[in-house]
């Protein structure tokens, strides 16, 4: 093992208006470390810090977070109220379900619910 993972970094235009918005998605606490920095400490699970970038997000995301949820519709929907958008439709297989949402500033996630999902 070379490390171990201390926190999640999203680039963005507006840290603490993502931050606020990721408040209600996880719970937790803002750590307001700058204007170009914000941190989020979650009850659960690991920091996700909000950084300012000049550049503009212009693809998918590589990386994205799964969020354990109970119902996938009910998380959307509160997403939504607070700025998020959907994309596309809620998907099940074999595992269970997700729903793809962008974040105020089109970053991806997704609400996951199915056997390897944690949920609270």
């Amino acid at each position: 093992m070379i490390g171990k993972l201390d926190e999640v970094v999203i680039d963005c235009h507006a840290p603490l208006r993502l931050a606020e918005f990721w408040q209600h998605v996880l719970g937790g606490y803002l750590v307001r470390q700058s204007h170009e920095w914000v941190a989020l400490q979650p009850p659960t699970g690991i920091m996700v810090s909000f950084q300012l970038v000049p550049e503009d997000k212009v693809a998918k995301n590589r990386v994205h977070l799964d969020i354990g949820v109970i119902d996938i519709e009910g998380a959307a929907d509160a997403a939504v109220a607070v700025g998020g958008r959907r994309i596309g439709e809620v998907v099940y297989d074999e595992h269970g379900g997700f729903q793809v949402i962008a974040d105020p500033e089109d970053n991806e996630f997704c609400f996951v619910n199915g056997p390897t999902a944690i949920t609270a």
